[in-house]
């Protein structure tokens, strides 16, 4: 008799740790993916500062269309995944003003604070695709944990819900045209 009561006893104890232990995977990864997130939004804030610094550098060397450069979306951590991609989508544009803007000024383009900004901003881009990288790894590991049996029974008893990815723009899936 008191090895039944006990082996129930361990079996609750046995569920309660495992229920504990699934819903602080959960919020350990939900965590992982904020912290991910936070890490988009720095790499977004460099490339806006590295931006300007390249618009101050084109206002040196020319000074009208200059208003196309200083259109730079604000970066708040209150915006929305969709909020997040249009302002990438903007700086994207943006940055290619700037390369157009320098093949109409060659001397801009032989100048060496504009190739050290062009390094700066190839080295900017590259740490905004690792953060997307990272936030989209994080995603789907939260993700993976709330869907999986059992600890889906945990997240559904918390109101976990899944995580949006940071998705490329349709023009950016597509095949870049090489013309010679």
């Amino acid at each position: 008799m008191l090895w039944a009561i006990g082996g129930i006893v361990a079996f609750i104890l046995i569920l309660i740790i495992a229920w504990i232990s699934m819903a602080n995977g959960i919020k350990v990864a939900n965590l992982k993916c904020d912290e991910a997130l936070s890490g988009i939004d720095v790499a977004l804030t460099k490339r806006y500062d590295v931006l300007t610094k390249m618009v101050d550098v084109v206002k040196g060397y020319q000074k009208h269309e200059v208003e196309t450069l200083t259109k730079i979306v604000q970066m708040r951590s209150n915006m929305s995944m969709a909020e997040r991609q249009d302002a990438s989508n903007r700086m994207d544009q943006l940055a290619g003003q700037i390369r157009i803007l320098a093949e109409h000024y060659p001397e801009l383009r032989s100048s060496q604070n504009f190739m050290a900004l062009q390094t700066a901003i190839m080295d900017v881009e590259e740490h905004l695709q690792a953060s997307r990288r990272l936030y989209n790894a994080n995603v789907t590991a939260y993700n993976t944990k709330i869907v999986s049996f059992p600890s889906s029974l945990v997240a559904g008893s918390m109101g976990a819900v899944s995580r949006q990815f940071f998705e490329a723009e349709a023009q950016k899936r597509m095949d870049v045209p090489m013309n010679f």
